[in-house]
């Protein structure tokens, strides 16, 4: 048993009270590499903002379990050496799709896990995250659990299409379960093509999604007063990374993501943790796309790596400061 405490990990309780009251949300970034996790690290120190490195299963099998808990104790005295004596640094479990799966991240330092057992028929989605739960919370380990279905693909997360969360169920999910935070399904949905150009309107030539469903977001809210809301597939797809990739020899048609307002006015309510993949992703394929074409005589992978670290990095800040609010709340 490797407690994450050891690692100089926290889990989300406090950041989450914080935020909650506060009126932002914490950035949750996927990790799958070590230029991703310096990225983020050099962004959260220099925002002064908490952040949560998210690992899926999808990244577990690329990476190795052992070799991404250990960079996210790297990342913890990375943080120390840039300068953030207290860094507030969740490592979390993303997408956990069994009890198995949970129990052996908690295991193995995780600071927070997910259930996500939207999938399921109502009770069995309580009783496994209720399962998760009651193991999670002999460690300290927070739970976020799921319910509503978001559509789209994002490594073994797969919906063909998305059902909104039930604002009448959330109470009894809640306090059935006993999680810490609840994802809800409002409109989000993974991947980098979250809409068709069909949902779309066309405004000034750009192609603007459907709304998220704050009425919604609404209804939960007064049901479950200050409880934390989580966001999943909220990537806004930066249409300059967009067409970087595709001037430089990729084929991304139709890439539609979350307005950045519409998060941004999430954030501000009951929604404390707004999940981000799809856009650390384009940032990093990007730049590699752009340095290999202008350099096409260059081999070592440090001359592309280094500016798709740097074009990730602003790419952090910017979600940090200008959309989810989390800049200077450390401490």
């Amino acid at each position: 048993m490797i407690s994450y405490k050891e690692l100089g990990l926290v889990n989300t309780k406090e950041m989450f009270a914080k935020a909650v009251k506060g009126g932002y949300a914490i950035p949750a970034f996927n990790f799958n590499t070590m230029e991703q996790m310096q990225a983020i690290v050099q962004a959260a120190v220099e925002t002064k903002s908490p952040v949560i490195m998210q690992v899926s299963k999808g990244a577990r099998n690329y990476a190795n379990g052992t070799i991404l808990r250990n960079l996210a104790k790297g990342a913890v005295e990375y943080a120390k050496e840039l300068g953030c004596e207290n860094p507030e640094i969740v490592l979390h479990l993303d997408h956990g799709d069994s009890f198995e799966i949970c129990k052996e991240c908690i295991d193995n330092g995780f600071s927070s896990v997910m259930i996500d057992g939207s999938h399921l028929p109502y009770e069995e989605n309580v009783a496994l995250a209720k399962k998760v739960v009651e193991y999670a919370h002999q460690y300290d380990v927070t739970v976020e659990a799921e319910l509503g279905v978001l559509a789209g693909v994002e490594d073994e997360v797969c919906a063909a299409e998305s059902h909104y969360t039930k604002p009448e169920e959330v109470i009894d999910f809640a306090t059935r379960t006993g999680c810490d935070s609840l994802a809800i399904s409002i409109g989000t949905s993974h991947g980098a093509h979250k809409f068709t150009p069909e949902q779309c309107t066309l405004v000034n030539g750009v192609l603007v999604p459907p709304p998220l469903a704050f009425d919604i977001l609404a209804e939960i809210e007064a049901k479950l007063p200050g409880f934390p809301i989580v966001l999943h597939g909220s990537s806004s797809v930066p249409q300059e990374e967009v067409e970087t990739i595709n001037q430089y020899g990729g084929a991304l048609k139709a890439a539609i993501g979350i307005p950045e307002d519409q998060l941004r006015q999430a954030s501000k309510s009951a929604v404390c943790k707004i999940n981000i993949d799809s856009d650390s992703r384009l940032a990093m394929t990007a730049a590699v796309r752009k340095y290999l074409a202008e350099n096409p005589s260059h081999f070592d992978p440090r001359q592309y790596l280094k500016p798709a670290r740097d074009n990730m990095k602003k790419m952090y800040i910017h979600k940090i400061v200008n959309v989810l609010g989390s800049d200077n709340k450390l401490g």
